[in-house]
């Protein structure tokens, strides 16, 4: 009987090259460990701004764009199709689906993909869903896109409609959004994300070495990795730091908003980007992880990929108060105002032991992306057709 193994997948998903590793990532490349995957970016969700970044950013997906896929590993390659993000104006929906269909049925073709499924990750492509001759369409939402800083909310929103309705099965990381796409699509299933346990578990190896920048550190140390992006609680960031002087915040990941406030913090370290394969190492420096998001849409509709990997490394774990979060309530500090949290710290710095430790692995020891990404194939292979 035929199985998703049996036809070659079109992805459409985040920056390849972004600067967070995401679940779009981690699905595409064990995808390619059953069939060829051709992995399509689609910038242009949001309007550029006149950042030298987002300079940078144009200027490289335009290059892309004229490019033949590109090899990543066995199986997998990556093309890039942009899409014009001014979508109010007159025929951009038109030259959307015009340019984005001829460039990925050119791109799948250099590929010699013939019968083949179509993976939508992020909605702002959707109109391209049916229109390469694929034999299954699906929809793994990982996101409230239309919640993002940045983006034509009511686009992108009516573009994430359209593509939960036109695919044959959705699948939904938040379950805060399980309702509403139930309310659109009969084949909706939850999939929470997965975390790299094996990886993250590096962390609690005593054999495993701490990043060279953080063995002079001053602990304890509350750390964080993750953009440092709009969605973080940057009042609440401050008032920690300055409330306790004494210990050192370490926090890792790519500057997308107004951090000014935090530099004049002198126990606050900004240690930028990392590796993904390197987190382990710097997860080790902390004493305790946190989770220091705003309470708004967009975070409530979240599923945090980091709060399973902070967890895989057995580490204690503050965060505020969301849906996802509050899912682990017997393994995470929860907080809902900046003195809570601050209290949540002082305990989790008191009662961490061993058994705490083995507690938090354990929460998410049977969440693996290889378990996920088969639950998910299992699903899949029951929408195939059948010849």
């Amino acid at each position: 009987m035929p199985g998703l193994r049996d036809f070659p997948v079109v992805y459409f998903g985040n920056d390849w090259s972004a600067e967070n590793r995401t679940s779009s990532h981690h699905m595409a490349r064990r995808l390619a460990g059953l069939v060829p995957v051709l992995y399509i970016e689609t910038p242009g969700s949001r309007a550029p701004e006149s950042s030298a970044r987002d300079f940078r950013k144009l200027w490289r997906t335009l290059r892309r764009a004229l490019a033949p896929p590109r090899k990543i590993q066995d199986r997998l390659y990556v093309a890039t199709i942009p899409q014009i993000p001014f979508r109010r104006l007159p025929l951009v929906g038109a030259l959307n689906r015009a340019i984005g269909c001829f460039l990925a049925r050119r791109a799948a073709a250099r590929l010699g993909f013939r019968r083949l499924v179509s993976w939508f990750v992020v909605p702002h492509p959707a109109a391209l869903a049916r229109r390469l001759g694929e034999r299954l369409t699906v929809y793994y939402c990982i996101d409230d896109y239309a919640a993002h800083p940045g983006m034509d909310a009511a686009a992108i929103q009516a573009l994430d409609d359209r593509l939960t309705q036109v695919a044959d099965v959705v699948f939904v990381a938040p379950r805060a959004l399980l309702d509403a796409k139930r309310d659109l699509n009969l084949h909706v299933y939850f999939s929470p994300h997965g975390v790299d346990c094996g990886l993250f578990a590096q962390a609690a190896d005593p054999a495993t070495q701490p990043a060279e920048a953080t063995r002079a550190l001053r602990h304890p140390v509350v750390g964080y990795f993750g953009s440092l992006a709009p969605y973080l609680d940057h009042d609440l960031l401050v008032y920690l730091a300055r409330s306790r002087p004494q210990w050192t915040f370490l926090l890792l990941g790519y500057v997308s908003s107004d951090i000014s406030r935090l530099r004049e913090c002198a126990n606050v370290v900004l240690a930028g980007a990392q590796p993904y394969e390197t987190l382990p190492r710097w997860a080790k420096a902390f004493d305790v992880a946190i989770c220091p998001y705003l309470v708004n849409r967009q975070v409530e509709h979240s599923n945090p990929l980091k709060l399973r990997e902070y967890l895989a490394t057995g580490k204690p774990v503050v965060s505020v108060v969301i849906p996802e979060t509050a899912r682990f309530a017997d393994c995470v500090y929860l907080a809902r105002s900046h003195e809570e949290f601050l209290a949540a710290i002082d305990q989790a710095l008191d009662e961490d032991c061993p058994e705490l430790r083995k507690r938090r692995m354990d929460a998410v020891a049977g969440a693996s992306w290889d378990a996920r990404f088969q639950e998910t194939v299992a699903v899949v292979d029951r929408f195939l057709p059948k010849s």
